[in-house]
């Protein structure tokens, strides 16, 4: 084995860093500079350092794997070989397969403009966007397109984003569920992973598709009132500690760390199974109405809490949104009178 995973260790004052070895030979690192990385874990708060020396370990490790095992950077000798570099490079980033696919697909369609061109022609990209005719597609293409080329002009390849703006597309409203109970039980009735993944998702405002599916007992606490998640399992990408309601603890058996809570094995389900799932409940469902979905357990779940407490800092922090705008934006499209950030408490 020519590289070992880096692992993390903390030092006697404090301070973290990764050891790993590289050819034999054993190597510490406590920040980035060695790959060309801002990332210094231990400019962090003391709460933050360790997960950042966690994400560093990750940054090493892809770097030296897909560099050859080598710190040395060799420049690519023309355009063609610096847009298969950098594509390399993001593909090798912890996302997730199915974004993996996507960005790889527009990538191979883009190096026959850089092949001709030597560069990607902002009329291309204009182009290559404008033959998606339904919005959401377009807006969701024109996403990942501009975090490619974002990544590409970032590290040192000139090329421009698309001029075409976002289309306004009509919100999706995840029709809120009116007897959480009684829907529930019909649930519970139908399959117990469904049943404990929409009590998750309503009792703990957690996303069913990711966050749920992908839930370790590792990641409850001892005796189950808590469930914490470092910010590379996190839509916002912070880290997220959420309370667990008595009427969900109550349906859980902890089971060993390393397993997942719905398959006892250290391996998920995959992307698609509970989707699967709530696909076939619907048809064999009295009680489900058009517009709801999974996701309306987690916005019921999202009313209850503002409802109750009125504050929409507490509904940010419950919903785990990066931002109080988002919020706010949220609680609009749940049908909530509209709120702005000028009429929120003020210190």
């Amino acid at each position: 084995m020519e590289l070992s995973y880096p692992k993390v260790k903390r030092k006697a004052n404090g301070e973290y860093f990764i050891e790993f070895t590289l050819k034999s030979k054993r190597i510490r690192l406590l920040n980035g500079q060695r790959i060309k990385s801002q990332l210094r874990p231990n400019d962090f708060p003391i709460k933050e350092r360790k997960a950042k020396a966690i994400q560093l370990a990750k940054k090493v490790y892809y770097y030296l794997e897909n560099n050859n095992y080598s710190f040395e950077n060799k420049a690519p000798r023309n355009e063609l070989e610096l847009y298969d570099y950098l594509v390399k490079q993001k593909l090798t980033e912890p996302l997730s397969l199915k974004y993996k696919r996507t960005l790889k697909s527009i990538a191979n369609d883009l190096r026959i403009q850089v092949i001709k061109q030597k560069t990607i022609p902002c009329e291309f990209i204009n182009q290559y966007l404008s033959k998606y005719e339904n919005q959401t597609s377009f807006n969701t293409v024109r996403g990942h397109l501009n975090a490619l080329l974002n990544y590409l002009k970032e590290n040192g390849f000139e090329v421009k984003t698309t001029s075409l703006k976002p289309r306004k597309q009509i919100e999706k409203l995840h029709k809120p569920i009116d007897d959480i109970g009684v829907l529930l039980d019909e649930v519970k009735s139908f399959n117990r992973n469904l049943y404990i993944c929409c009590l998750l998702t309503y009792g703990c405002l957690l996303r069913p598709h990711r966050e749920v599916r992908q839930l370790r007992w590792g990641d409850f606490n001892d005796d189950l009132k808590y469930i914490s998640f470092g910010g590379d399992r996190v839509k916002s990408k912070r880290n997220r500690i959420v309370p667990v309601p008595e009427f969900i603890r109550e349906q859980l058996s902890i089971g060993k760390k390393e397993n997942n809570i719905f398959t006892n094995t250290p391996i998920e389900f995959n992307e698609d199974y509970f989707k699967t799932l709530w696909g076939r409940f619907k048809r064999v469902s009295k009680l489900i109405e058009q517009d709801q979905t999974l996701y309306s357990f987690r916005h019921s779940g999202a009313i209850e809490i503002f409802k109750r407490t009125g504050s929409i800092t507490k509904l940010q922090k419950a919903m785990g949104h990066s931002s109080i705008n988002v919020s706010l934006t949220y609680l609009r499209g749940l049908e909530i009178p509209e709120l702005n950030e000028e009429d929120m408490p003020m210190i």
